[in-house]
């Protein structure tokens, strides 16, 4: 975060796109962002999750975030990636994926850049949204990243990860 010249406070926001969509989450959510890659699918799991890989050793739950957002799923192209992010639950911290479509620039806004999320209209919950920005003429939805996923979905994903991890540490070796 930046102090802006009229004193606002910057923050920058990693934006990507699901579809025709555009949406945007704090950078200091996100801890890397990688190629596509083989997910290792995990039996009795929510359908918004897609799998789980090995990332330097540690098992990472992927979500995809089309099917999260009750968008219709669609093929991996070569634009598709995941953003590992870290999002707090119940005080705790999670790391997972989130597959998008593609990364889109990191943007710079103040709070004053970012406008309240409509109340009704929107397909996509609100307490998922901080806000939304005009850009051009499209509109980018940012992210409350620690809302995306309620609790409960998170303790199935954070368990659902556990009992995946000998078969991932299987992998491994």
């Amino acid at each position: 975060m930046s102090e802006t010249k009229t004193g606002g406070t910057l923050t920058s926001y990693l934006s990507f796109r699901l579809g025709e969509e555009m949406f945007a989450a704090d950078v200091s959510k996100v801890l890397e962002i990688l190629e596509m890659r083989s997910i290792t699918k995990v039996p009795r799991s929510p359908s918004y999750m897609r799998g789980v890989i090995n990332l330097r050793g540690s098992v990472l739950p992927v979500l995809d975030t089309r099917i999260k957002f009750g968008m219709p799923a669609t093929e991996d192209t070569v634009d598709t990636c995941i953003v590992v992010l870290n999002v707090i639950m119940e005080g705790e911290p999670l790391t997972l994926g989130a597959l998008v479509d593609s990364v889109e620039e990191v943007l710079e806004l103040t709070e004053t850049d970012i406008e309240a999320p409509p109340t009704i209209g929107s397909k996509f919950n609100p307490e998922y949204m901080h806000g939304m920005v005009k850009m051009d003429d499209n509109f980018i939805m940012v992210l409350n990243v620690d809302k995306v996923f309620s609790t409960d979905e998170l303790v199935m994903v954070a368990e659902t990860a556990d009992k995946a991890r000998p078969a991932v540490e299987e992998v491994k070796e």
